[in-house]
């Protein structure tokens, strides 16, 4: 399938692995890419830009064909040096760069002299605009649906992807409650050139993560993710667990006076006990609402695969087919 974001990233298939915090290891961007797909290495997971030119150099080892580099830019207790990832990521030969959270403005050109592509996680139509603006040369269009970061404006993604369709003349894909066929002929019909997927590539054989992980996921239900830190205006979606249930107590209890302090133990830290130690219950993670979707846990390459096979089908038997009863319908009729 050809689309405006497999011409430009030189990928078979429209389907790009999103950053995720102590996921996007080299294993899991290397199957995604040896599938046809876009794998993504987050960048903040490696601790130093050094270690993060280690993975990239581990990547190119899985795979020769293209991939990218997350780099979110989000407040954190720590500040990041992100002038030095970004020499990282040059050095290491990479050509795409997904970046998410704040503006990637003042970084843009760094990336642009490296000759770097920029796809820009969005979450409203107003900052896909500022993206194409500042030079990205595409967006992901993230909806209310979507695990991790949904931003302030709860819109879901049956109304920002047209909307997006509407205003952007730069490609973008479809991201937030991504998981199959379905998914991306969906993504395609409402203006989009891919679709985006994370927490469905986080239950499958090769995300290396903890088995907890990925039976939790498919285990859970669409009704079984939580927003919080609302109040701080840094709203993030993750599964239910104990851990959550404290942290909403805690926001319940403070209200308005609540303070990223407040929660840091919920927060903070979190990602190493839940994806590596398997601790279930540590605190917030990402998890979109797709989880309701999610029944299996395949390799990479059966998921991609079984996406593109069925998202074939559906355009020309299912979608078609109700054309072609029409065309029927009419003939008879004269």
């Amino acid at each position: 399938m050809k689309t405006a974001i497999t011409e430009m990233f030189g990928i078979e298939h429209p389907i790009v692995q999103g950053g995720m915090h102590y996921v996007g290891f080299a294993e899991l961007a290397a199957a995604v890419s040896n599938a046809g797909g876009l794998g993504i290495i987050t960048g903040l997971t490696q601790r130093t830009p050094e270690l993060l030119a280690k993975e990239i150099a581990r990547c190119r080892d899985m795979t020769n064909k293209p991939f990218g580099v997350n780099l979110t830019f989000l407040p954190t207790f720590n500040a990041q040096p992100y002038p030095e990832y970004i020499a990282a990521i040059r050095e290491g030969g990479i050509k795409i760069v997904e970046t998410a959270g704040r503006s990637p403005e003042q970084y843009m050109p760094a990336l642009k002299a490296a000759g770097i592509k920029v796809i820009h996680k969005c979450t409203s139509v107003r900052h896909s605009l500022k993206a194409e603006q500042i030079g990205c040369d595409a967006v992901s269009v993230d909806g209310f649906e979507c695990g991790g970061h949904p931003g302030e404006d709860d819109m879901p993604n049956m109304i920002l992807l047209p909307r997006a369709a509407e205003e952007l003349k730069i490609p973008f894909v479809a991201s937030g409650g991504m998981a199959d066929a379905r998914s991306l002929v969906a993504a395609l019909a409402m203006g989009a050139a891919g679709m985006n997927m994370g927490t469905r590539f986080i239950a499958t054989k090769e995300a290396p993560v903890h088995d907890n992980v990925k039976k939790a996921i498919d285990a859970a239900s669409e009704l079984d993710t939580r927003l919080v830190m609302r109040t701080l205006r840094n709203t993030e979606r993750v599964l239910k667990n104990a851990g959550v249930e404290r942290l909403l107590d805690i926001e319940r209890e403070r209200g308005s006076k609540l303070k990223i302090e407040d929660i840091h133990d919920e927060v903070a830290g979190v990602y190493p006990k839940v994806m590596i130690d398997g601790d279930m219950d540590a605190g917030a993670w990402s998890c979109g609402m797709v989880v309701g979707l999610i029944h299996d846990i395949p390799t990479v390459k059966e998921l991609i695969d079984r996406i593109m096979v069925d998202a074939a089908r559906i355009i020309r038997a299912r979608l078609t087919g109700f054309l072609d009863a029409e065309s029927k319908a009419t003939r008879k009729v004269a």
